[in-house]
Parts: structure tokens; sequence; C-alpha cells
């Protein structure tokens, strides 16, 4: 397939459900944020109900939730939660509801383990490690502020995760619902996200590894600043080529229904492809991380997506400096610039 196609021409409205298989439906939650919603995915159990993602953990999403315990699910429990990977959206809810029902929480280990770090963050003084990263991008002392003030905001839309879990694995079958759920792992967004493929009808619950419309962000973070995710990020999409048939159906956590995997895993690589492009021209001369937003960001970057965004360039940066097309040098004042090897 050269192009995309939607699988269904509408989209359940908020906390409401579609069938999109046998005994799988869409739920669509909504988030606080400029992305305003997440797809989730209620798998019909003999038991009850296996929800895959599950929002943030706020008022309003714990008050959908109530409303989907009572229609779709009918009153019946969950029998598992799973969560794709740790970001907010995705494993927000995922201790409430796993504590609501009493069952188990399935992650990869990565994933369960970094998100524990995360939330351990909440209540506490950004690190001295967090500031040295920001101001070596070119954070002026006003922006450094702002990071401090915001600093472990990570665990205010996640509720505690159990205190146990099932791991979930590269090459894992798991049985929910009567059928066999085969687990691929992507890198780069998270560093073990999970994806699940059901080959008998083929279908792949994708969470953010797979989107129609955006590409996830790729981030470098303060805790592993030399680390290379795009390089992770690009080994992921050529393994999800191989191991999926063109004509799988995507469930993306954000977006609709499509097929058409392999275009858009293509198209993906290519949006990052002539961002590296973009940034061996720019850095002819020498170059901060901050210096390099406005060319290659169409939105403004302001205090709302900074740390984001910083985090995007300089994944993008550390790739090129690994293949030695870029050179990176920190001067006396300990800001990072970046020029053309």
């Amino acid at each position: 397939m050269d192009s995309i196609s939607y699988a269904f021409d509408n989209r359940p409205a908020e906390g409401e459900t579609l069938p999109i298989a046998e005994d799988i439906l869409w739920l669509r939650m909504p988030l606080p944020f400029s992305l305003n919603h997440i797809n989730l995915w209620l798998i019909r159990d003999a038991a009850g109900w296996v929800i895959v993602d599950t929002g943030v953990d706020t008022r309003h999403s714990r008050k959908v939730w109530r409303q989907v315990f009572d229609d779709p699910m009918g009153g019946d429990p969950a029998t598992h939660v799973v969560a794709t990977h740790l970001h907010p959206d995705h494993v927000g809810c995922a201790g409430w509801l796993a504590q609501h029902f009493d069952v188990d929480l399935w992650m990869s280990r990565d994933e369960y383990l970094l998100c524990r770090v995360l939330t351990a963050d909440t209540g506490r003084p950004a690190p001295d490690e967090g500031i040295r990263f920001y101001a070596a991008a070119g954070f002026s002392e006003e922006q450094l502020q702002t990071y401090r003030d915001h600093f472990g905001l990570f665990g205010r839309f996640v509720h505690p995760l159990p205190e146990a879990y099932k791991r979930m694995a590269e090459g894992d079958r798991i049985e929910f619902g009567g059928s066999h759920w085969e687990v691929i792992v992507g890198r780069g967004h998270s560093p073990e996200h999970v994806c699940l493929y059901e080959r008998d009808r083929n279908i792949l619950i994708a969470g953010d590894q797979l989107l129609p419309t955006i590409s996830p962000n790729i981030s470098v973070w303060p805790t592993e600043p030399l680390a290379n995710p795009l390089r992770d990020w690009y080994h992921s999409l050529e393994k999800m080529k191989q191991r999926l048939p063109p004509d799988v159906l995507v469930l993306p956590a954000h977006g609709k229904p499509f097929r058409g995997a392999h275009h858009r895993l293509g198209k993906m690589a290519g949006e990052h492809d002539g961002r590296l492009d973009q940034l061996l021209e720019i850095c002819a001369e020498p170059q901060r991380v901050t210096d390099l937003f406005a060319a290659i960001y169409k939105s403004t970057i302001d205090d709302n997506n900074r740390i984001m965004a910083t985090g995007e360039a300089v994944a993008h940066l550390n790739y090129l400096c690994e293949k030695d097309m870029l050179i990176a040098e920190t001067g006396a004042d300990h800001v990072t610039w970046y020029r053309r090897a």
C-alpha cells in the first residue's frame, strides 16, 4: 500500500466506545493537553474485560471510567490492566484500575521500573544534573527557573503503580479474550514500548509506536544525556516493517484506526531523515540547541513545549554526533555548541 486508509469513517465521542472487531472496543478518553484524546482498548475476556492503556489520572478520567464500568463493561470486572508504556496518558490510571478491580498490571520491565523512578520525583527539587543539561542547551536563567518550577509534574498525572507487576517481553504470546497476542517491542519513544499483535485477525494495538498523522516524540532526557534514542527508533521502524504485513489493522493511541503500516513507517523515518539533513545544513556554523528551534519546528516553542523540543533536538544531534557528522564542543560557560564535522 502506498498510502494509509482509515478503517472507520467516524470515531466514538468522549467516553464512548465503538466496536473494532468481535470482542474489541475502542474507547476514546479525554486528555487535559493540546493532544486532547487517547484511544484505549477493551478486550472481552471470559470473566470480564482486559483494559489496554488507561488515560491520565484525573478526577475527570475517573468519572469517565466509572461510566464505562456500567456501560459498555456492563458491571463486569476488569481481568487485567495493560500499559503499553510509561507515559502518563497510557499508564496514569493503571494503578487505580488495578487496585479498584484487584487485578494484575502488565508492563514491560523497563517501562515499569522507569515509571516508578519518575513518579518518585514528585515533590523533589530539580536535580543539578537536569539544570546543567538544560543550561548546556542554551536555556536562559528564566527558562531554567520554569524547569525547576515544573519538575516532578509527571507524577501528578500517574496513580502509584502496584508494588508487583506481570512482565511483558519481546516475543511473548499472551492470551487475552481467547486470542493470542504477540508482544512486539519498540524503542526510541520510550525504553521498551509494547505493541500487541493478534496474527489470526491481523490486528495491532500500536500505542504511540505507529500513529497515522504524527510522529511520537523521540527525546533525550537529563538522566541519560548521551543516549541515542533516534538510532533505536530507526531500528524499531525497520523491525516492525519486517514483522507486520502491509495490510495489518493498526489501532493507534491517537487518531483513527488505519491500514497502510509499511507506508506510514516509511513516512515517519523520512520525517526524521529530513530533520537530520536540516541540522547538518544549519550547523555549518556552530549552534546551541535553542538556536535550532525556529528552523526545525513549525510550532512556536514556549514554556509549554520547550522541554520536549529540547529533548527531541538533542536526540537528533546525538545521532549525528555518534555518526561523526557533527562535533559537540562545550565552552567555559558550560554551553554546548554543535558544528558540522
